[in-house]
């Protein structure tokens, strides 16, 4: 059986950091206030002269060396983004250009916060089949550009930045012992379009409009979706969720993290947050949480990884590998 391998993983975030401090100066907040809501102490926050593009690169490249390959061994390049830089061209494509590669194919995935998660899910599949070899997925966002600064509710919750992975075929064996992607789970209702949405888009206004979010909605489906697709991996695997070593959620707020966690029984120890640092990056959410904590010594090789995310749509999904 072909298995899906990450065999690097890579990340970028800008080097401007806005504090809780630094928000409440521009709005009518508190350290406090956000913390308490949110677990979120800072964000990185991308210049007016940066963009996604620029993110994406930098966790490209990081993933590439992490690999030990170069974009010439690439098949294909996948960019989970709701914030490219042009309406068009893929914001891939200018990731493919400015790493050099003149080959293969590159394209962009919309799932707003699960975008990683359909990303993994996208790849996985191309690997399958034997439509490519190599991918490289990123996971970029420049979440600052669609915030009304004003509104205290949305504007302290995002930040930006990118984390990617490469992903390579691997022969397995076809059980959970495999290294590799084992199995990933997808969900959507568009029904719940009106809790989390941006109030623009090209066909409606013109412009990318501002992110607009039913905070007390979005928390109580969140919670719910994220454990019942934690579940649904968990269960097409065959494993008890004890046995899964770490869990890397999309990290919008700690307390849909501690609230997942307590509604499946999951040890708070074996669940990986970055949110306090990041904030909700979006798509780029899970990637820099699995780097993060790929880095610090926490995930190893043969853990079994449990990533998963919820964002607006509603979309939301898992994916189950053993790095």
């Amino acid at each position: 059986m072909i298995r899906s391998r990450v065999i690097g993983c890579g990340a970028c975030l800008p080097a401007n950091i806005v504090t809780n401090d630094d928000l409440a100066k521009k709005v009518d907040t508190s350290d406090e206030w956000i913390r308490e809501r949110t677990g979120i102490r800072q964000r990185h926050i991308a210049l007016a002269t940066e963009k996604t593009s620029d993110f994406a690169l930098g966790a490209a490249r990081d993933a590439l060396t992490d690999a030990g390959i170069d974009a010439g061994e690439l098949d294909m390049i996948i960019c989970a983004t709701t914030t490219p830089d042009e309406s068009f061209p893929a914001t891939a494509t200018i990731v493919q250009s400015r790493l050099g590669m003149a080959h293969g194919a590159a394209f962009d995935l919309q799932a707003v916060c699960s975008g990683f998660i359909y990303g993994m899910a996208v790849a996985d599949s191309l690997i399958k089949t034997g439509a490519a070899r190599t991918i490289l997925l990123i996971g970029a966002e420049t979440m600052s550009r669609l915030l009304d600064w004003n509104d205290r509710t949305t504007c302290v919750l995002f930040g930006d930045g990118a984390g990617a992975v490469v992903l390579q075929a691997h022969i397995g064996v076809g059980t959970n012992d495999d290294q590799g992607i084992i199995n990933t789970r997808l969900f959507s209702d568009g029904r719940l379009h009106d809790m989390l949405y941006t109030d623009g888009g090209v066909s409606s206004t013109q412009d990318t409009g501002k992110l607009r979010m039913q905070g007390k909605e979005v928390f109580k489906h969140a919670v719910t979706n994220i454990a019942a697709a934690i579940s649904a991996s968990a269960e097409a695997a065959n494993l008890p969720l004890d046995q899964i070593d770490w869990f890397v959620p999309h990290q919008a707020n700690q307390r849909i993290l501690d609230g997942t966690a307590k509604r499946l029984g999951i040890d708070p120890a074996k669940v990986i947050s970055t949110v306090a640092l990041h904030g909700n990056t979006s798509a780029a959410s899970v990637p820099l949480a699995l780097v993060t904590a790929v880095r610090d010594g926490r995930i190893k090789r043969g853990d079994l990884v449990l990533l998963e995310a919820m964002g607006g749509g509603f979309t939301w999904g898992a994916a189950l590998l053993r790095w």
